[in-house]
């Protein structure tokens, strides 16, 4: 049976928000909190990519040349 995910620990911040912002979530019923953390996540897994991408850029360019030059490997076992 799987285990539950374990609940991640929270910790109190203060931070500053658009006024207006606040006063809709609140009227919509949205968890300000929640919203934040997704908004957080969201942009860490941007950055997150955005790093790999430019960390990797040349073997990406390598790769993508590859093909051009040669087509993709395996490709005429493709049943599409």
């Amino acid at each position: 049976m799987l285990q539950p995910a374990p609940k991640p620990q929270r910790r109190s911040v203060n931070t500053s928000i658009d006024s207006q912002l606040i006063e809709d979530a609140k009227a919509l019923g949205i968890n300000i909190s929640r919203a934040a953390e997704a908004g957080i996540a969201k942009a860490i897994a941007a950055e997150k990519t955005r790093r790999w991408q430019e960390e990797n850029k040349e073997a990406i360019k390598s790769s993508n040349a590859y093909v051009k030059r040669n087509g993709l490997p395996l490709a005429k076992h493709r049943l599409f």
